[in-house]
């Protein structure tokens, strides 16, 4: 899951940040920063959480880099 593709998702839901925020456990300021396409610096279970919170699932994949 994207920034974009969780942006999408809260519209999508008509959720608000409040109400994505209190099963995360996360205060305003985290969700801001998480939903901020410019902030590259995640924590990767705030990712979990914030997927959940919108009915969603991550998949974290590892792929070989391309040799040459």
């Amino acid at each position: 899951m994207t920034k974009p593709d969780l942006i999408q998702s809260i519209w999508k839901g008509r959720i608000t940040k409040g109400e994505m925020g209190r099963p995360m456990r996360a205060s305003r300021s985290e969700l801001d920063r998480l939903l901020d396409p410019d902030n590259t610096k995640i924590r990767l279970d705030m990712v979990y959480r914030a997927a959940s919170a919108v009915g969603r699932k991550v998949r974290l994949e590892l792929m070989e880099k391309p040799r040459g």
